[in-house]
């Protein structure tokens, strides 16, 4: 148990949309508790680049691979024993990206069908560890738009602004509705990774809200 009454077998996932600072955050937290990093891995990513060029002919092998490698993590959670924050939620990927696809017509719906049927197989094995909190960031449009221009992926610069629009507005409208597990929400202008104090209010509010489960 640390000091934050957080125990030290925690799952802490961070959630939010693209460029809000899951990474950052999730290292910065993970450092003070001396817990492992579970991280989103996208620079060897086989599909992405093609994807943000193509949605429709490449958004189903993204989302399967992107379902396929946050499996393999839950699972390495699982048998490692906990003591994890993790970047980005397996939630999402069904809840925000599969689903928006197949709602604008850039994933068929039976590769859709397909997706959500192999994404409630596998939450419900036994070594599918939920998360004992999940901490969602938010923050205005232009504060994430900003975010994204100045990490400068050029995929994501490319693209769109009408795609963040979208992204934004389904993400606000799925953390609505998620009850997995408890639910800390931060706004991105009102913390700062570097600073110590700010970090310790994070932690401790985890910390309430895991005693409370």
């Amino acid at each position: 148990m640390s000091n934050y009454n957080i125990p030290a077998n925690a799952l802490i996932t961070v959630a939010g949309t693209v460029g809000v600072g899951k990474s950052t955050l999730t290292a910065a937290l993970a450092e003070r508790l001396g817990f492992k990093t579970s991280l989103e891995q996208v620079d060897h990513n086989p599909y992405l680049e093609k994807f943000y060029h193509d949605f429709e002919r490449w958004s189903f092998h993204l989302q399967i691979y992107f379902l396929a490698e946050r499996f393999k993590e839950q699972k390495n959670i699982f048998l490692s024993g906990g003591g994890f924050v993790q970047d980005r939620s397996i939630y999402e990927d069904t809840g925000i990206f599969a689903k928006m696809h197949a709602d604008q017509g850039t994933m068929s719906p039976t590769d859709y069908e397909t997706y959500t049927s192999l994404f409630e197989a596998m939450v419900m094995t036994p070594f599918f560890p939920h998360p004992d909190v999940l901490i969602y960031l938010e923050g205005s449009l232009p504060s994430i738009l900003s975010r994204i221009e100045e990490r400068g992926r050029e995929m994501e610069i490319q693209t769109e602004r009408a795609y963040w629009e979208q992204m934004h507005r389904r993400y606000s409208n799925w953390i609505n509705e998620f009850d997995a597990c408890p639910v800390l929400r931060l706004n991105i202008d009102e913390y700062d990774v570097h600073d110590p104090a700010s970090m310790d209010a994070i932690l401790t509010e985890v910390g309430k809200i895991i005693s409370k489960k």
